[in-house]
């Protein structure tokens, strides 16, 4: 995009009461993909950028920062459409409940993806709670705010049965038009007896976009990992159902939001 359309579309999304459309943040032809198939998948194991970044500045800059800062050599990505019940921005109410629902960690426990390795569903996370830090772990309950902060760091014990029992990252991003969200890794993962990825190694992002009509949802998993062709892909096939994953977590709890959830 040239500079100056960006510089108009950042403007506008920061109006009060305006909401970009989807064709301002994708490209047409992508928007009718997505409309279509719902989800869209990019994985890139060979010099990797970013292939379905929406063009949003919060999300674009911490991507940015991200892929500065890890030089990853993988790049899985996936783009969703969340239908809202109305063609309408979302509240204020609707923002922060929104927000409340992702930082319920706990509630990724259970979750479930469908392996194509195995043919068949597995569990996402075994276990999931927030901890007061990596250093004491001690467990704590989900936090909920009335008013979400601009950023806020929090700390989880995840039990991943690909990759065991690791500790994490999580900062969060509220914006008016946007709620992100950053993973990142602060142990070793290991695929088997392999240190599939180290420490400091993979980041994955969240960003859930307000349009006129939809939710436009936006992960990513960058990772550097271990320079073995076949785990290379078998890494990353896992991060990429994964993301598919995080997008059904992440419907359920906005189905409670606009009251789409069985009580």
């Amino acid at each position: 995009m040239k500079k100056p359309a960006a510089v108009l579309l950042f403007f506008l999304a920061i109006m009060p009461g305006f909401t970009l459309s989807l064709h301002d943040l994708i490209d047409a032809g992508r928007a009718e993909e997505l409309l279509r198939e719902g989800t869209i998948f990019s994985l890139q194991l060979k010099d990797p950028q970013p292939a379905l970044l929406p063009r949003n500045v919060s999300a674009g800059q911490i991507v940015s920062r991200i892929m500065g800062d890890l030089e990853p050599s993988m790049v899985a990505e996936s783009l969703s459409l969340y239908q809202k019940p109305d063609p309408a921005a979302w509240s204020e109410a609707e923002r922060n409940a929104l927000y409340n629902g992702a930082l319920s960690l706990s509630s990724l426990a259970g979750l479930q993806y469908f392996s194509a390795s195995r043919n068949e569903m597995r569990i996402f996370y075994e276990t999931s709670t927030v901890i007061d830090g990596p250093e004491s772990k001690n467990p704590l309950p989900d936090p909920s705010y009335s008013t979400p902060p601009p950023e806020l760091t929090l700390y989880a014990r995840q039990k991943d049965l690909t990759f065991g029992d690791n500790l994490y990252q999580y900062t969060y991003y509220a914006g008016r038009d946007s709620l992100i969200l950053t993973q990142q890794n602060l142990t070793k993962m290991r695929y088997g007896l392999i240190t599939a990825v180290g420490e400091n190694k993979l980041c994955s992002l969240l960003a859930v976009i307000d349009t006129e009509t939809h939710l436009l949802i936006y992960a990513v998993s960058m990772a550097k990992v271990i320079s073995l062709p076949m785990l290379n892909k078998r890494v990353g096939r896992s991060f990429s159902t994964r993301l598919e994953a995080l997008f059904t977590w992440f419907s359920g709890r906005a189905d409670r939001v606009f009251h789409r959830a069985v009580p």
